[in-house]
């Protein structure tokens, strides 16, 4: 093997472990704020500390490239990573920066490793990588907003019985909802999670509206808008918000019921048409089968 060789193979298992680095504080949101912080800091090492200051230069460089321009656009990508649980001062960054980095060292890699191949097969191989590195960070945001989402809206109609249940015990929002986040907090932790983040920020001074507002979009369920329209209506209108929760409540639970409604029709569909494709082969062969070989036995050599 030639040195060039030799160091561009180099160079790509060192840049393939610096992504995959990168990649994993990306994909992990379970880091706090503490853990971030003393990786910044690193127990007053200066020069660990310059290191990673250079790392978030380099990192904010690269996502300047690679980032949105059009500020709605940047907008509805910065809500999406929060949706999904990346929740990082610095997540747009590092989302962009991850997908340049992919999309341009994993094409290097697979030139390296198809280098024995036609010209034309290693271009081919190298933009299919180099597609498949761009818009995998974006697979991977869709099916952790995804997952949250699906495990929010689980055990959002039961908490909402419980504050309904609160609120006509005499608790204010605030008390009811610092009820459902304890008894919550083992059986729904996201959804505890986030009603605890509404009630910091209200003690920290945001107006309970605006914090119900936060909720919706760290959310993006529309069963949860419904809700936050309806308290922050009853807060402004005067209404008498047990009743409005009530009401609500039983529409959840209509739409609910619904929803599983339709899933279950949509089984009978399904599967006939797997019937059609995998049972009905099967069927035929076993009714008809036998008597085609008797006639293939009987009728060929009575021909030849």
């Amino acid at each position: 093997m030639s040195p060039i060789m030799i160091g561009a193979v180099l160079l790509v298992i060192t840049a393939v472990g610096g992504i995959c680095g990168a990649a994993w504080v990306f994909v992990n949101p379970s880091r706090s704020a503490r853990d971030r912080l003393e990786d910044l800091t690193h127990g007053g090492d200066v020069p660990a500390q310059q290191l990673d200051d250079r790392l978030l230069k380099m990192r904010s460089a690269v996502s300047k490239v690679a980032a949105p321009t059009d500020l709605e656009e940047l907008s509805v990508l910065k809500r999406r990573l929060i949706q999904a649980g990346y929740r990082g001062r610095n997540n747009v960054e590092s989302y962009s920066a991850t997908r340049f980095a992919l999309s341009v060292v994993l094409p290097l890699a697979s030139l390296t490793l198809t280098g024995n191949l036609v010209l034309i097969y290693q271009i081919f191989i190298a933009l299919l990588v180099s597609a498949l590195g761009y818009y995998l960070p974006a697979i991977i945001v869709t099916n952790a907003l995804q997952k949250r989402q699906e495990t929010l809206l689980k055990t959002f109609p039961d908490a909402l019985d419980m504050l309904v249940a609160s609120v006509e015990a005499g608790l204010g929002l605030d008390a009811a909802f610092r009820r459902i986040a304890r008894e919550t907090e083992e059986s729904a932790p996201l959804l505890a999670g986030e009603l605890q983040l509404v009630n910091a920020e209200v003690s920290a001074g945001v107006s309970r509206a605006e914090a119900l507002q936060h909720l919706e979009n760290r959310t993006g369920l529309e069963e949860i808008g419904n809700l936050v329209n309806v308290l922050i209506q009853s807060e402004r209108f005067g209404t008498p918000v047990a009743k409005s929760l009530r009401v609500h409540s039983e529409t959840v639970r209509v739409r609910r019921m619904q929803a599983a409604e339709e899933a279950a029709a949509k089984i009978s569909p399904k599967l006939t048409v797997a019937m059609i494709l995998f049972m009905l082969p099967c069927l035929i062969i076993i009714l008809i089968g036998p008597a085609i070989i008797k006639v293939v036995r009987n009728l060929i050599p009575a021909i030849s």
